[in-house]
Protein backbone atom coordinates (compact mmCIF):
# COMPACT_ATOMS: atom_id res chain seq x y z
CA UNK A 1 0.00 0.00 0.00
CA UNK A 2 1.56 3.70 -1.02
CA UNK A 3 0.76 6.43 1.15
CA UNK A 4 1.22 10.11 -0.05
CA UNK A 5 3.42 12.32 1.60
CA UNK A 6 0.25 13.84 3.18
CA UNK A 7 -0.90 11.00 4.65
CA UNK A 8 0.41 9.51 7.92
CA UNK A 9 1.14 6.13 8.49
CA UNK A 10 -1.63 3.98 10.44
CA UNK A 11 -0.70 2.00 13.94
CA UNK A 12 -0.62 -1.38 12.96
CA UNK A 13 -3.85 -3.04 14.35
CA UNK A 14 -3.27 -4.88 17.48
CA UNK A 15 -3.36 -8.36 15.96
CA UNK A 16 -0.27 -7.67 14.32
CA UNK A 17 1.31 -7.23 17.65
CA UNK A 18 -0.72 -10.79 18.39
CA UNK A 19 1.30 -12.73 15.96
CA UNK A 20 4.49 -11.40 17.03
CA UNK A 21 3.87 -11.75 20.37
CA UNK A 22 3.07 -15.70 19.22
CA UNK A 23 6.04 -16.17 17.18
CA UNK A 24 8.28 -14.88 19.80
CA UNK A 25 6.51 -17.03 22.91
CA UNK A 26 7.22 -20.13 20.65
CA UNK A 27 10.38 -19.48 19.86
CA UNK A 28 11.43 -18.87 23.32
CA UNK A 29 9.40 -21.04 25.84
CA UNK A 30 11.82 -24.10 24.70
CA UNK A 31 15.18 -22.81 26.18
CA UNK A 32 13.56 -21.02 29.01
CA UNK A 33 12.06 -24.37 29.79
CA UNK A 34 15.49 -26.37 29.21
CA UNK A 35 17.30 -23.86 31.30
CA UNK A 36 14.92 -24.39 33.98
CA UNK A 37 14.70 -28.15 33.32
CA UNK A 38 18.36 -29.89 32.34
CA UNK A 39 20.08 -25.93 33.93
CA UNK A 40 21.86 -25.15 30.55
CA UNK A 41 20.56 -24.72 26.72
CA UNK A 42 21.22 -26.92 24.36
CA UNK A 43 23.34 -26.36 21.18
CA UNK A 44 20.76 -26.46 18.88
CA UNK A 45 18.70 -23.94 20.04
CA UNK A 46 21.96 -21.79 20.37
CA UNK A 47 22.77 -22.94 16.78
CA UNK A 48 19.01 -21.86 15.82
CA UNK A 49 19.35 -18.73 17.08
CA UNK A 50 23.06 -18.30 14.77
CA UNK A 51 20.94 -19.64 11.62
CA UNK A 52 17.87 -17.43 12.32
CA UNK A 53 20.12 -14.29 12.93
CA UNK A 54 22.47 -14.87 9.81
CA UNK A 55 19.63 -15.33 7.60
CA UNK A 56 17.96 -12.03 8.52
CA UNK A 57 21.59 -10.74 8.56
CA UNK A 58 22.11 -11.29 4.83
CA UNK A 59 18.60 -9.34 4.29
CA UNK A 60 19.64 -6.85 6.43
CA UNK A 61 22.91 -6.02 4.38
CA UNK A 62 21.20 -6.74 1.15
CA UNK A 63 18.06 -5.39 0.95
CA UNK A 64 17.48 -2.07 -0.88
CA UNK A 65 15.34 0.01 1.07
CA UNK A 66 16.48 3.27 3.31
CA UNK A 67 16.82 2.14 6.53
CA UNK A 68 18.58 4.63 9.65
CA UNK A 69 19.08 1.76 11.81
CA UNK A 70 20.48 -0.64 9.45
CA UNK A 71 24.54 -0.94 10.99
CA UNK A 72 22.57 -1.18 14.55
CA UNK A 73 20.17 -4.48 13.60
CA UNK A 74 23.52 -5.38 11.89
CA UNK A 75 25.70 -5.36 14.73
CA UNK A 76 22.50 -7.25 17.01
CA UNK A 77 22.01 -9.95 14.27
CA UNK A 78 26.10 -10.31 14.60
CA UNK A 79 26.22 -11.27 18.72
CA UNK A 80 25.30 -14.83 17.89
CA UNK A 81 28.44 -15.62 15.05
CA UNK A 82 30.45 -13.41 18.02
CA UNK A 83 29.07 -16.09 20.12
CA UNK A 84 30.19 -19.08 17.65
CA UNK A 85 33.40 -17.66 16.53
CA UNK A 86 34.52 -16.96 20.27
CA UNK A 87 33.29 -20.79 21.18
CA UNK A 88 35.61 -22.12 18.33
CA UNK A 89 38.75 -20.21 18.87
CA UNK A 90 38.84 -20.32 22.73
CA UNK A 91 40.94 -23.12 24.24
CA UNK A 92 38.67 -24.94 26.24
CA UNK A 93 41.51 -25.29 29.10
CA UNK A 94 40.00 -20.98 29.55
CA UNK A 95 37.64 -21.09 32.42
CA UNK A 96 37.19 -17.07 32.61
CA UNK A 97 36.85 -17.13 28.81
CA UNK A 98 34.33 -20.00 28.97
CA UNK A 99 32.51 -18.29 31.49
CA UNK A 100 32.20 -15.36 29.04
CA UNK A 101 31.49 -17.94 26.28
CA UNK A 102 28.77 -19.23 28.68
CA UNK A 103 27.39 -16.21 29.20
CA UNK A 104 26.95 -14.88 25.97
CA UNK A 105 25.25 -18.04 24.40
CA UNK A 106 22.80 -18.14 27.53
CA UNK A 107 22.16 -14.43 26.23
CA UNK A 108 22.26 -15.40 22.47
CA UNK A 109 19.55 -18.45 23.40
CA UNK A 110 17.36 -16.13 25.23
CA UNK A 111 17.15 -12.83 24.39
CA UNK A 112 18.49 -13.59 20.37
CA UNK A 113 15.36 -15.50 19.67
CA UNK A 114 12.70 -12.32 20.75
CA UNK A 115 15.17 -9.71 18.83
CA UNK A 116 15.86 -11.97 15.72
CA UNK A 117 12.02 -11.73 15.68
CA UNK A 118 11.48 -8.49 16.03
CA UNK A 119 14.30 -7.34 13.77
CA UNK A 120 12.07 -9.64 10.93
CA UNK A 121 9.32 -7.88 12.09
CA UNK A 122 10.92 -4.89 11.38
CA UNK A 123 12.43 -5.91 7.53
CA UNK A 124 8.73 -6.88 7.10
CA UNK A 125 6.94 -4.06 8.25
CA UNK A 126 9.25 -1.19 8.63
CA UNK A 127 6.39 0.88 10.23
CA UNK A 128 5.65 -2.21 13.10
CA UNK A 129 8.17 -1.41 15.76
CA UNK A 130 7.76 2.77 14.65
CA UNK A 131 4.38 3.29 15.13
CA UNK A 132 3.54 0.85 17.40
CA UNK A 133 2.48 3.04 20.96
CA UNK A 134 5.10 2.40 23.25
CA UNK A 135 2.23 1.03 25.24
CA UNK A 136 1.69 -1.87 22.84
CA UNK A 137 5.63 -2.50 22.71
CA UNK A 138 5.38 -2.87 26.66
CA UNK A 139 2.92 -5.30 26.04
CA UNK A 140 4.85 -7.41 23.36
CA UNK A 141 8.01 -7.16 25.78
CA UNK A 142 6.17 -8.36 29.38
CA UNK A 143 3.81 -10.98 27.44
CA UNK A 144 7.19 -13.07 25.98
CA UNK A 145 9.38 -11.92 29.53
CA UNK A 146 5.93 -13.93 31.43
CA UNK A 147 5.82 -16.38 28.93
CA UNK A 148 9.71 -17.12 29.00
CA UNK A 149 9.84 -17.13 33.19
CA UNK A 150 6.72 -19.54 33.23
CA UNK A 151 8.51 -21.60 30.68
CA UNK A 152 11.49 -21.22 33.03
CA UNK A 153 9.66 -22.14 36.17
CA UNK A 154 7.48 -25.19 34.29
CA UNK A 155 10.98 -26.04 33.83
CA UNK A 156 12.20 -26.21 37.35
CA UNK A 157 8.70 -27.86 38.43
CA UNK A 158 8.86 -30.31 35.42
CA UNK A 159 8.18 -33.41 37.74
CA UNK A 160 4.95 -32.03 38.77
CA UNK A 161 3.57 -32.83 35.51
CA UNK A 162 6.06 -34.63 33.71
CA UNK A 163 7.22 -38.07 33.80
CA UNK A 164 11.00 -39.40 33.09
CA UNK A 165 9.24 -41.28 30.52
CA UNK A 166 7.46 -38.37 28.76
CA UNK A 167 11.41 -37.27 28.07
CA UNK A 168 12.51 -40.44 27.25
CA UNK A 169 9.68 -40.67 24.65
CA UNK A 170 9.86 -37.02 23.25
CA UNK A 171 13.76 -38.05 22.06
CA UNK A 172 15.42 -35.91 25.03
CA UNK A 173 17.51 -37.20 27.87
CA UNK A 174 16.20 -37.39 31.63
CA UNK A 175 16.76 -34.36 33.34
CA UNK A 176 17.52 -34.84 37.27
CA UNK A 177 15.10 -35.32 39.54
CA UNK A 178 12.44 -36.39 36.90
CA UNK A 179 9.24 -38.30 38.07
CA UNK A 180 9.98 -42.28 37.37
CA UNK A 181 6.30 -43.52 35.43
Amino acid sequence: MSLGPDQPIASPPPRVAGVVVVGMSMAVWWPAFTLGAWGVFFFDQILTVWAAATAALIVVIFRHHEDRNRLGRAAALLLPSLWLVLAIAVDPGDDSLNLVIDVLGGSVAVLGIPATIWVLARIIWPEFGHDLPLRRRLVVAASVAAIAVVSYLLGVNHDAFLTCDAFTLSGNSEPPGCRPA
